[in-house]
């Protein structure tokens, strides 16, 4: 960005001052004076009072000679620049006619001409700032809300009741019958457990029906660690028969994202028959630019939009901030998310992410004010009468089409904010710019 704006300022600059040059050689020099010589004009360029200061080429500013010439770099013919202490204007004060002359960030430009050009100012003002930080987002599901299923116990599937991926199934819903020797010989265990606590239920001797009671009890745990719902333990009591088959139910609502069931199929433990994911909860992953990572913390507000769905926003917020920084794209990860009731939010969509990050109110001017070298940043300050100022500022965050001011600038300035190359080939030819960095002419 930095590059292709010195490359826009390098070539405006050179065709401003190629006309300049043009200007310069061949209009009349009673039009010349009547331009350059005006009553708000704070250098004179021909009359008694002007004196030339030294001589100057349009395309490289920092060649000054004392003597009319050719440019050593370009061979262009040198133009003369002005002593900025001759001709002050009558509009203003001995004071600031004194201040002015002596301070070589600035130079003058006719109001007639600043009209021409169509030079704009605003003024320097304390805004209510907004930070939006757009980025994309790759949409996943909530891992939270994933649930695994596997068998308790060893054995071989009968019945499959859930038999295509991505089936929507409820809580409580079958999704396979199980047969296992050891869970056989668990119930008929159950069984005979619960018939002797009930025999020995009144016996004469505690610890005896105690330790009917406790076998009983350990009995009905292992069933239930085998995940034999409590209806299912009760319909054994009432029948007395063992089940050969034992259903397993989803643990959860949501979508089968696996599966792995089979009729006949052997399993154990280790077997990860189904999975099943909750929709109705999406996970947003962004990666921030390292230049924007302190304006992002969780639990900001965000908004989403997709192109499936035209005009719809998306509200959701940020979750997780991730600790490291990837060293290769230099942006930090962080982690959105988004209720998806309906489920028009689906895994593997790309999406556009909003965030707005409210910075308070803050010393700003528009973005078209500030000239940015790479080396520094500019403003041309307007004085007043047509009097400029070169004044190099500190800029903080971008935000609504502003450049939050830190430094360089006082609430009530104006500052250029159109036509600013054009004035700032004009700084060039002056050698306002030049003046902090170039040695005095030769």
């Amino acid at each position: 960005m930095s590059k292709k704006l010195s490359i826009s300022l390098i070539l405006a600059s050179a065709l401003f001052s190629g006309a300049l040059v043009y200007f310069w050689k061949q209009a009349p020099a009673s039009w010349l004076q009547e331009t350059f010589t005006g009553e708000h004009q704070l250098v004179a360029v021909t009359g008694e009072d002007g004196e030339i200061e030294y001589w100057t080429c349009t395309m490289h500013p920092s060649v000054r000679m004392k003597e009319p010439g050719t440019c050593p770099i370009c061979a262009m013919d040198l133009v003369p620049v002005m002593k900025r202490s001759s001709a002050i204007s009558d509009n203003v004060s001995t004071n600031s006619a004194q201040q002015i002359a002596g301070d070589e960030s600035t130079f003058t430009v006719d109001p007639r001409r600043q009209q021409l050009i169509n030079v704009q100012t605003t003024p320097v003002e304390v805004r209510s700032l907004k930070k939006v930080i757009r980025t994309v987002a790759t949409l996943e599901l909530d891992e939270t809300g994933i649930e695994y299923v596997h068998p308790k116990i060893k054995g071989w599937i009968d019945k499959v009741f859930v038999d295509f991926t991505l089936q929507y199934v409820n809580q409580g819903d079958p999704l396979f019958s199980i047969y296992s020797p050891e869970l056989v010989s668990t119930q008929e265990e159950y069984l005979l457990a619960l018939k002797t606590a009930e025999n020995l239920a009144d016996s004469p001797f505690e610890h005896v029906s105690n330790g009917a009671r406790s076998l009983f009890e350990a009995t009905r745990r292992r069933l239930e660690l085998f995940d034999i719902t409590d209806e299912q333990i009760e319909q054994l009591e009432k029948s007395g028969q063992v089940q050969k088959n034992l259903i397993v139910y989803s643990p959860v609502n949501g979508h089968v994202t696996e599966k792995n069931a089979f009729p006949n199929m052997y399993v154990t433990p280790e077997t990860r028959i189904y999975t099943i994911a909750d929709y109705t909860r999406i996970w947003a992953y962004v990666e921030i630019y390292e230049n924007e990572i302190s304006y992002v913390r969780k639990g900001q507000p965000a908004v989403m939009r997709t192109v499936a769905y035209p005009g719809k926003a998306f509200h959701g917020n940020i979750t997780y901030v991730y600790p490291h920084l990837n060293e290769k794209t230099r942006t930090m990860r962080v982690r959105l998310e988004f209720p998806n009731p309906d489920l028009k939010l689906k895994p593997g969509m790309y999406s556009n992410i909003e965030i707005q990050v409210p910075l308070g109110a803050t010393l700003a001017v528009p973005k078209s004010a500030v000239l940015r070298t790479g080396k520094r940043d500019l403003v041309f300050v307007d004085l007043g009468s047509g009097q400029m100022q070169l004044r190099q500022v500190e800029i903080g965050a971008t935000a609504s089409g502003y450049y939050e001011i830190l430094k360089g600038l006082k609430p009530g300035e104006r500052v250029v904010s159109a036509a600013n190359f054009l004035i700032d080939a004009e700084s060039k030819v002056q050698g306002v710019e030049a003046s902090w960095e170039t040695p005095k002419p030769r």
